[in-house]
Parts: C-alpha cells; sequence; structure tokens
C-alpha cells in the first residue's frame, strides 16, 4: 500500500473524499473505517493477520448520487490496483463461470502496470541518460568501431568475423565533438535531425487468439509460445530525434527494470490491497424460481461466492489469492431488494450503506464546491478560446432548480443531469467560442430561465435524458 494511506485515519479519508463528493457521508465513513482496517490488519501479528477478513460493503442508492465515485476515489488514496466492472456483464449470452475469474486476471494486469509505471519513473533519470549516450552514438558513430562481416573458412563454411575500422579522427577531436553534440541536443537545437534506430520486427503472423478459452488458467502465454517458432528480426528506422529520444527512454527502461519483482510486488498489492468495484449487482438480485434469466442470475452469484469468499485463481502472473481483496458492490435497488440476494452472498456483504437521493441543495454544492466542480470545468474549458464566463450565485441555484424538477418529473439520473442542462445552457456559447476570444460573459438567473425554460414547459422532456 501507498505510504500516505498510513497517515491517514478515517477522518482525513472522509475529508478527502468530500473535496470531490458532496454528502453521502454514512457510505464516507464506511470506506474510510475499511480502508484503515487494512493498514490495521498489516499491524497485527502473521498468525492473526490472516484470519482478519476485509469487511465488504453494498452501497444502495439511485444513480448518479456518487457511489461509483466513492470508490474511484477510494482506491486513489490507497494507490491501490481497483477495477470497475458491471455484475450485469456476467449474464450475457454463452457465459461460463470461467468469466467470473476474469476480473481478478484484470486487476492483476492492472497491479502489473501500476507497479511497471512506478518502476520507470525510478529509473527515469538513468534510463534518459543511456538514451542520450545511444542518441550521440547514432549522431555520431564511434571513430573506431567493429565490423562483422561473414567470410569462408578453410572448410568452405560460412563464419563471422570481427574486425576493426579505425578512424582518422583524433579521440581528443572526437570527445570534443561529441560534447558539443550533447550540449546542442540538451539545447533542443536537434529535434528535427534525422537518425537511423534499430528496432524489433514484428513478424508474428496475423492469428487471431480467442480470450477465454482457459490458456490463463493453465499459466500459458500464447503470444511467447508462437514467437518462439518465429525468431525476433531488428530493421533500421528512419525517425527524427525527438522521436528516438522517446523509443530510446522507453526501451532502456524496460531493460533497467526487473519484471519478476514488478510481478512479485503487484500480485502482493492484488491481494493486500486490490479493490473491486461490482456495479449493478441489484441486476443479478434473484432466485431461481423458473427458466429465463433468473436461473442465470443466480448462476451468476453463485460463481461470484467463492472469489468473494476467498479462493485462489490461477493468471499468466501466477496464481492470487482472493480472501484479502476488498469488494464494494452497489446498485440501485429499484425492483429487486438486497434480500433477493442468495444468503451465502449476503453473509459476504456484512456492511450496508444507502445513499441518499441529491436535491437542489446538494446541486448547488455539487456545481461550485468540489475541486473537480462543473462550473470550475466548464469555465476552464471555454478559457481555452480566451472566453471569461461568470455565473452569478441565482445562475447557479436556477441550474440546480431545473435540474432537481427534470429529475422529479422524469427518470431520477441524479448528478448526471447537471452535465445536460450545463450543455443545453453553454451550446451557443460553446459553438461560437472561437469567434468570441477575449469577451467577458455574465451567466444569471434571468438568462438560465430564458434559456432552459422550454425544458421546463415541454412536456415531452425523453430528448433531456442521458
Amino acid at each position: 500500500m501507498a505510504n500516505s494511506l498510513n497517515k491517514l485515519t478515517p477522518k482525513q479519508i472522509v475529508e478527502e473524499l468530500d473535496k470531490y463528493i458532496i454528502g453521502q457521508n454514512a457510505a464516507k465513513r464506511s470506506v474510510s473505517v475499511a480502508l484503515r482496517n487494512r493498514w490495521r490488519r498489516q499491524q497485527l501479528s502473521p498468525d492473526l493477520r490472516d484470519e482478519v477478513m476485509p469487511k465488504n460493503i453494498i452501497m444502495i442508492g439511485p444513480t448518479g448520487v456518487g457511489k461509483t465515485e466513492i470508490a474511484r476515489r477510494l482506491s486513489r488514496l490507497a494507490n491501490a490496483p481497483f477495477l470497475k466492472i458491471e455484475a450485469s456483464k456476467f449474464t450475457e449470452v454463452g457465459y461460463v463461470g470461467r468469466d467470473v475469474e476474469s476480473m481478478i486476471r484484470d486487476l492483476a494486469q492492472l497491479a502489473v502496470n501500476m507497479v511497471r509505471e512506478e518502476q520507470s519513473n525510478k529509473v527515469k533519470g538513468k534510463a534518459e541518460a543511456q538514451a542520450e549516450e545511444r542518441l550521440l552514438d547514432l549522431l555520431l558513430p564511434s571513430p573506431s568501431k567493429k565490423r562483422e562481416e561473414k567470410v569462408a573458412d578453410e572448410t568452405g563454411q560460412q563464419v563471422l568475423q570481427t574486425s576493426i575500422d579505425s578512424g582518422n579522427q583524433n579521440d581528443n577531436d572526437f570527445q570534443n565533438t561529441k560534447e558539443k553534440l550533447r550540449k546542442m541536443l540538451k539545447q533542443g537545437l536537434m529535434e528535427d535531425r534525422q537518425v537511423e534506430v534499430e528496432v524489433n520486427e514484428k513478424n508474428m503472423p496475423m492469428v487471431e487468439i480467442f480470450s477465454g478459452s482457459g490458456l490463463e488458467e493453465m499459466d500459458i502465454n500464447f503470444r511467447e509460445i508462437i514467437s518462439g517458432f518465429f525468431p525476433g528480426r531488428t530493421k533500421r528506422r528512419k525517425m527524427k530525434v525527438s522521436d528516438a529520444r522517446k523509443f530510446l527512454v522507453q526501451e532502456e527502461s524496460q531493460r533497467l527494470i526487473d519484471m519478476e519483482a514488478v510481478i512479485t510486488e503487484a500480485i502482493k498489492r492484488v491481494e493486500q490491497s486490490g479493490i473491486i468495484f461490482l456495479d449493478e449487482i441489484d441486476k443479478i438480485a434473484g432466485r431461481e424460481r423458473a427458466a429465463g434469466p433468473d436461473v442465470s442470475r443466480e448462476g451468476v452469484q453463485r460463481d461470484l461466492l467463492p472469489i468473494i469468499e476467498g479462493s485462489t485463481v490461477s493468471s499468466k502472473y501466477g496464481l492470487i489469492r482472493t480472501d484479502h481483496i476488498l469488494f464494494i458492490a452497489a446498485g440501485a435497488f429499484h425492483v429487486s431488494k438486497p434480500s433477493d440476494l442468495i444468503p451465502e452472498l449476503q453473509g459476504r456483504f456484512p456492511i450496508r450503506v444507502e445513499l441518499s437521493s441529491l436535491g437542489r441543495d446538494e446541486f448547488v454544492k455539487i456545481l461550485t464546491e468540489p475541486k473537480n466542480s462543473l462550473i470550475r470545468q466548464y469555465s476552464a474549458l471555454l478559457e481555452t478560446e480566451g472566453v471569461h464566463v461568470q455565473f452569478t450565485p441565482d445562475a447557479i441555484s436556477e441550474i440546480a432548480g431545473i435540474a432537481a424538477y427534470v429529475n422529479e418529473h422524469t427518470e431520477n439520473i441524479g448528478a448526471r443531469r447537471l452535465h445536460t442542462i450545463m450543455d443545453k445552457l453553454l451550446d451557443d456559447i460553446s459553438f461560437n467560442a472561437p469567434d468570441m476570444s477575449g469577451q467577458t460573459i455574465i451567466i444569471d438567473g434571468r438568462t438560465v430561465h430564458e434559456k432552459l425554460s422550454d425544458i421546463i414547459k415541454d412536456q415531452d422532456l425523453s430528448r433531456y435524458i442521458l
């Protein structure tokens, strides 16, 4: 886990969530305690540590009230591998139990990418230095370089012979020239110069590989097997220095990173701090009553059960235990209810939190208070065109009121309604912004009412539903 998590108490975690999510204090308290408990578990003795299971959470509430955002922000605070997946995905035609395990493999891949990126940042300085040396060698070849050529030996067979070409340039002159080129590189004066770089040629045949066929369960990387039959070749490709630098830095980073250590750390993070957000869990709620979709729903629940209880899943990176992965489920539960889940699965989600619907007051706060508030986002976007847009308090109140009204009289999609309203309100300004550079536009309550009055008057509100 990230070191910063060690310093965050549940109160501080809630404060961090408050910067982006309005209201829903009960849900924030529950997830903050769940996150802190992970740190607490790490402080226990090894024999007790394995006995403490994560307290999985079900968040119940209508769409657009912040369920997904809470889970996403939580994973960023913990710097933990985080996967969001819809539970209804597993009820699709052609569903087999193995597909449920694919979410653990996806989480492992995310963790590997996360750790590899961290390691790349650590070796970035060294990789850039080595890439610079290789660039200099491409721009100014060494005066003494090895040359390899095939010649016939006494038996007539072709063998590789190495010879040294001695250049006429003095070593001191060569070093001086190299340092001058280095300065020019650092000053960005060589960016458009063309160089030839050796790149690996992808000569694998075009073979379509169907996923989900169980190859990963046998810990077989099909691509690696195929590539063994087709040895890699290199080819020289011309590119600008600016592009060559990026390519060489990436190549040097890969050489400096210990992938075995990356995979070991990634699996550890998945097992100890992984978070899986199961959205739309209400869509699989239902007992087996008759032939039809209910059978599939209960089947999905029964296949999810061992993973949530704790099992071992095989992946191309090795075996992954799911005992301590935190599962956060969410659903609107309009038609079904949590008690419609099979009892075993209910028992694996001991913490239930209800998220409240959002009204006018919450919308006003969402528009103005969070770090990523919609007012700030739209103003910043138009600022790039040189257009300064200012919203008066009564305009913000009017926008919130209209969003709440439309939600009450049509489908309630929560805060997502604000995106619809804001897009409609700023439609003309966004379209004409390139021709309005330097202008300052003040949007007040009257402007909002005139622009959006059709939404209130029009009985057919379906076109304003996302």
